[in-house]
């Protein structure tokens, strides 16, 4: 399948956003492989001022009971181009409980190895319709607080310059809860800062695949999306990291007999990638 979709920041990851400024930045704050590297806790610059978006409270793997992988995450020393939304394609659950979200990340995982036969959970976020965000690949959170990327596997043929977003729901018709959106635009904030990417990386699975992921109604709020997370790193002194829609109608279409499954949406592994073969 060609890629028609223009790169953001020239596909590498080392890209554009590189050149950025960075008056705004400084104590507290350091260079890793032209990323920022932040930990758990924003950083301090100028005035007192916060100088990266707060990390939002994730539950890591052992909080949900997650199953040890079947080999380890690649971990790379380069911080993503992309930050890409999904919806799981499972129901629009009313159960807005964190029990509930726990197990939608095992449940994830569970299909994701037995059925996939993949190594683990494909992507590296979760965020359940009551707003709870979890880690999903084994290594991704201990490498977003230090700049890095997990290779996953969500979306074909970028896993290796793509951090994925997992948004519990099916977003064709319906829209995400207002829990879900908020933790959206904290999480993609926090992503943009911790790998220096600007709001215009944030883009949906169709950007770079044939899918209708993530749903017609979430694929259409990806532009108010990125503004409310532009108007959140400004708040913040970071307004550079806000530069508007990448889209330009360059989306791939879906194939018009897509039809989801649970937690398949779309091209997940691709040739090009650098674990297409166990996933």
């Amino acid at each position: 399948m060609s890629e028609t979709r223009r790169s953001i920041d020239a596909e590498s990851p080392s890209g554009a956003a590189d050149g950025m400024s960075r008056r705004n930045i400084l104590r507290g704050s350091a260079l890793v492989a032209g990323g920022v590297l932040l930990g758990s806790a924003a950083q301090v610059g100028m005035a007192g001022s916060a100088l990266a978006a707060p990390e939002p409270s994730i539950s890591s793997r052992s909080a949900w009971g997650a199953r040890p992988p079947s080999s380890p995450a690649q971990v790379t020393n380069t911080r993503p181009t992309y930050i890409v939304v999904h919806h799981t394609a499972t129901a629009n659950s009313t159960d807005y409980s964190q029990s509930h979200a726990f197990a939608l990340s095992r449940s994830i995982q569970n299909f994701h190895m037995d059925s996939n036969g993949w190594a683990d959970t494909g992507q590296q976020l979760t965020i359940s319709r009551g707003g709870y965000v979890m880690e999903g690949r084994n290594l991704s959170l201990s490498s977003i607080r230090n700049a890095r990327h997990v290779v996953g596997a969500h979306v074909a043929n970028y896993n290796g310059v793509a951090v994925g977003i997992e948004n519990e729901g099916t977003y064709t018709s319906a829209t995400p809860t207002t829990a879900l959106y908020n933790a959206l635009v904290a999480t993609c904030a926090w992503l943009c800062t911790v790998y220096a990417r600007p709001t215009s990386a944030i883009v949906g699975h169709r950007d770079l695949n044939a899918t209708a992921c993530p749903g017609d109604q979430l694929y259409a709020r990806l532009p108010q999306l990125r503004s409310d997370v532009g108007a959140r790193l400004s708040s913040i002194g970071l307004a550079e990291l806000n530069d508007g829609d990448p889209r330009n109608g360059q989306s791939a279409s879906a194939p018009a007999d897509e039809q989801f499954a649970h937690y398949q949406h779309g091209p997940a592994l691709g040739s090009r990638d650098p674990n297409h073969a166990i996933g």
